[in-house]
């Protein structure tokens, strides 16, 4: 009997501390997650001037390739590279053997026609003899004078010779002859971003700067905006032209062109608020309220000593968290520390 007491008394005890540990588990478990501890700082807007710079290549504003319309011989290359040629100048003359066959052939052709007015004015040729006379020397002045205007080859700008392909002698085989470019003015082509859309226009001041210059300023406008936004890059190309009076500038010379395009009022917030997503190019940013840190993608503008312009995604007022960002996570409880 004494025996059968100890066991249940040995089997109570058991119950009672598996009672007791699993109250204690339980205890564990329930127990509220402790409060990360972070800081934050308000933010507020400013005027952020809206100035950019972008950098292209110069391009000559207009670039004719002088060829003919069908493989004649080289008879001689008048200019050669750098030279400045004018408008209308003649620069390149083809092989003229073929015009020098066909002058007499109509010599022989005017001969007859002259004969033949001369009969049927006396009556000894008919209208019908007359007319065909007359065609066939008219026929063959055409063609004369299409013939001498393909092989002598003329300027349709005024510029300068950047390229020359050919020898006196050779023989035209579908390289263009000669290039000339025009140097004044001279453009570029920039690439913007099309959140600036809205801020471009026509004959707008763009400030130019050359490496092969430096110091120096040049002056440009946009002439021409392109319709459309490129999918992939979200930029739209612009045309600046460059007044180039005094031809320092060259096509092929590396620019930097910058565009003032007055200011716009965005928030700043300390460079070490931002969260770069793995694996990602997004940057974000913690926003605390209410106790809890919302877990928010912002839109990047310029980099300002150590602050970033926020184009979208943080408003005026809001707390970004600066410290203790390592372990959170959206929607998580926080505690804020000076």
């Amino acid at each position: 009997m004494r025996k059968t007491f100890q066991a249940i008394a040995l089997l109570i005890g058991a119950l009672t501390i598996a009672a007791c540990s699993s109250k204690e588990e339980e205890t564990k478990t329930t127990k509220p997650a402790e409060k990360i501890q972070v800081k934050v700082q308000k933010v507020t807007s400013e005027e952020i001037p809206q100035t950019e710079t972008y950098t292209a290549n110069v391009e000559s504003d207009v670039k004719n390739n002088i060829s003919p319309n069908t493989p004649y011989r080289i008879e001689k290359v008048y200019v050669d590279v750098g030279d400045h040629v004018s408008k209308g100048q003649t620069v390149v003359q083809l092989d003229a053997s073929n015009l020098r066959q066909m002058q007499l052939q109509i010599e022989n052709l005017r001969t007859e026609f002259n004969r033949t007015d001369g009969l049927y004015k006396v009556g000894g040729a008919s209208k019908a003899e007359w007319d065909n006379a007359k065609m066939n020397l008219d026929v063959q002045e055409t063609l004369y004078k299409q013939m001498a205007r393909n092989t002598k080859l003329v300027s349709p700008i005024s510029g300068v010779v950047t390229a020359r392909n050919y020898d006196d002698g050779d023989m035209y085989s579908g390289t263009p002859i000669l290039t000339i470019e025009q140097l004044n003015p001279v453009k570029m082509i920039v690439n913007v971003s099309e959140r600036f859309y809205k801020l471009v226009y026509r004959n707008m001041n763009v400030d130019i700067q050359l490496d092969a210059y430096e110091g120096e300023h040049f002056s440009g406008r946009i002439s021409r905006i392109y319709p459309t936004v490129d999918a992939n890059t979200h930029t739209f190309p612009v045309e600046v032209i460059v007044n180039n009076s005094s031809q320092k500038v060259r096509p092929g010379m590396f620019a930097r062109a910058t565009i003032n395009m007055g200011s716009e009022s965005h928030v700043l917030i300390p460079d070490i608020a931002l969260v770069k997503q793995v694996g990602a190019g997004d940057r974000y940013v913690y926003i605390h309220n209410n106790g809890k840190v919302t877990y928010q993608k912002v839109e990047l503008g310029k980099h300002i000593d150590d602050k970033y312009e926020i184009i979208s995604g943080v408003e005026p007022g809001s707390e970004v968290v600066i410290a203790g960002m390592a372990r959170l996570a959206n929607g998580r409880e926080v505690e804020v520390v000076k």
